[in-house]
């Protein structure tokens, strides 16, 4: 006999908490490594950011691009590096399904921004490089800054669509992500409940 669904919806629970299963041998190691990485990622992007902000030979399309690129980057880095790092160090593995969501919706949020940014740089050098005459009318600060509010706010959109869709998934006994950061498609392998909206 088939469970009916009163049955199925059951069984299906919404979780509290993840368990992120990855770097689970080497902790020292790994913690130092990591550290080292993260204060390095910090630094070189606080630096660029502080650079460009002091210099005013500096303010230029070309220059607003790479702020943005940095501040993708601290973005992404802080998304997911925190949580490691608290599980290296003190051991807990367990990640809140709240806090999970969060880091689901910065971690698309920096990655796509990082991708979109790199994008404009490439038409910013594409111009720079096959209309360099043009260059000084077609790359604006301008344009440059409704391309940017276009990409911050189209993938915070983007994000967050991710995000509610994942909101409503149930999750079945099996909580543990084989990552050490959450993201869409692992919880979407995890989940009991259809996903087919999702992966549309």
């Amino acid at each position: 006999l088939r469970p009916s669904s009163n049955t199925t919806v059951r069984n299906q629970t919404s979780t509290s908490e993840f368990l992120l299963l990855a770097f689970s041998s080497h902790q020292e190691i790994l913690l130092l490594l990591f550290l080292a990485l993260y204060l390095a990622a910090l630094l070189g992007n606080l630096l660029i950011l502080v650079a460009i902000g002091l210099c005013s030979h500096l303010h230029t399309p070309m220059y607003m691009l790479l702020v943005h690129l940095s501040l993708a980057d601290l973005c992404f880095t802080s998304t997911t590096m925190p949580r490691l790092l608290h599980a290296l160090l003190t051991g807990d593995r367990t990640i809140t399904h709240s806090a999970c969501l969060t880091q689901v919706f910065f971690f698309l949020l920096a990655g796509n921004v990082d991708s979109y940014v790199l994008a404009a740089m490439a038409w910013d050098r594409y111009v720079a490089i096959c209309q360099p005459l043009h260059y000084a009318t077609v790359v604006t600060q301008p344009r440059c800054a409704v391309l940017l509010g276009a990409v911050w706010v189209g993938t915070a959109l983007h994000s967050l669509l991710h995000t509610f869709l994942t909101v409503r998934l149930f999750f079945c006994s099996n909580h543990a992500l084989p990552h050490f950061y959450c993201d869409v498609y692992p919880l979407l392998q995890i989940a009991c409940s259809d996903t087919s909206l999702n992966f549309l």
